[in-house]
């Protein structure tokens, strides 16, 4: 009898202990939450797609506690206004510096403007197969070839034009790879180097030792259909 009756209380004292040894950590969790300093960095208020140009109206804050933080979040959307970004972030996403180049670095790399799988290629444009110079990088244009065709017996000569590509994307004209802007010196080019895959490179390469090519500009505003419901650009369905 005596014996399950320490048995009892050795159950009951064990179940006290249990339940205090919980409220005391609960309320230590507590107080360390509460207690623990939190940050404010800047994350993506949308999704953002590599090498392109960012503003503040892209971006928010968000409070993080302080503990772990990267050393290389950005805290500030100052410092990420008007530069470009070096690969997709998605909506949401903590913005590390890292990820982020000014113009003077996007003026050097070329090559970090081409697309996965696509290539740089130059091609020769004189003013008036250049749009009177007018194309500026980012914009896309198509390309068209012109070929002497020769008839047997017949001394005139014959031009024959087709549309080589549709809307490949302009990266840089002359050894510009940033868009003019208001007051800029003119520099006038005899260059246009677009992105193509390495099919449309060959093709191009190919066409302009055997004619001519002369570049169509795309108007740059997009039609609602094109447009997402957030006001920002559908993707592309490519060259």
């Amino acid at each position: 009898m005596r014996s399950k009756l320490i048995l009892t209380l050795a159950i009951i004292m064990g179940l006290i202990t249990t339940y205090l040894f919980y409220s005391y950590t609960k309320k230590l969790d507590q107080q360390v939450v509460m207690n623990e300093s939190v940050v404010e960095v800047v994350i993506a208020s949308q999704p953002l797609k590599v090498n392109q140009k960012l503003s503040s109206d892209m971006f928010e804050y968000i409070a993080v506690p302080e503990t772990g933080l990267h050393p290389q979040a950005i805290k500030d959307i100052s410092e990420v206004d008007g530069k470009f970004i070096t690969a997709n972030i998605e909506k949401g996403e903590i913005i590390l510096s890292h990820r982020l180049q000014d113009q003077k670095t996007e003026q050097q790399f070329v090559s970090r403007k081409v697309t996965e799988g696509y290539r740089a290629v130059s091609i020769g444009a004189n003013f008036v197969q250049s749009v009177s110079n007018l194309i500026e990088p980012e914009d896309y244009v198509d390309v068209i070839f012109t070929e002497e065709v020769k008839n047997p017996g017949e001394q005139e000569k014959m031009f024959v034009s087709t549309q080589l590509l549709q809307k490949a994307r302009v990266l840089a004209v002359g050894r510009r790879m940033l868009e003019s802007v208001p007051g800029e010196e003119y520099v006038e080019y005899s260059s246009v180097t677009l992105e193509l895959s390495p099919d449309d490179a060959v093709k191009v390469v190919n066409a302009s030792q055997k004619g001519t090519l002369q570049f169509t500009l795309h108007s740059r505003v997009k039609p609602p259909e094109e447009v997402g419901t957030n006001g920002s650009e559908q993707p592309s369905a490519g060259n």
